[in-house]
């Protein structure tokens, strides 16, 4: 195996990894929350689990950068990656879901539990309550963009 290989192979690992850990962080802080919520009034059980299942979609993102670089370096397609260059182009356009996705979802973990505190105390906000956690979404939407453009222009 080339030292290319090794080095897109990394970032591959490295944007599942990262965006999932931070995704654990921020579902289980969100979920302690609902936890108790639903303890009080089990009636919000929905509202919660949504406002909980927010910081997951940075985990998927990180597995769909994933999937894309395999797919393009060799492993479930594409031309297998022989030089250190291209390796190295790889790792670097995956870190942008990498570490975006786990800074973004411990942060959205965060907005979700306070947005769960406030359709505990108010369920008519729960409109509002899923805007702050959405816009901490929003960063890790244009991290998966950047690499996702970066991953199909190497080559």
């Amino acid at each position: 195996m080339s030292l290319g290989m090794v080095f897109a192979l990394t970032g591959a690992v490295l944007s599942t990894a990262m965006a999932g850990i931070g995704s654990a962080w921020g579902v289980g802080r969100a979920g302690q929350a609902a936890a108790g919520v639903v303890a009080e009034d089990p009636d919000s059980f929905a509202r919660v689990l949504l406002l909980q299942l927010l910081p997951g979609t940075q985990g998927i993102y990180g597995l769909l950068v994933t999937f894309i670089t395999l797919s393009r370096i060799g492993i479930l397609g594409g031309t297998p990656v022989t030089d250190t260059h291209t390796g190295l182009l790889y790792l670097l356009a995956c870190l942008p879901i990498a570490v975006v996705g786990l800074v973004s979802a411990y942060h959205q973990g965060m907005c979700s539990v306070a947005s769960i505190g406030l359709v505990a105390k108010k369920p008519d906000q729960f409109g509002r309550a899923m805007i702050f956690p959405a816009m901490v979404e929003t960063y890790a939407i244009l991290a998966l963009l950047i690499s996702i453009l970066c991953i199909t222009n190497i080559g």
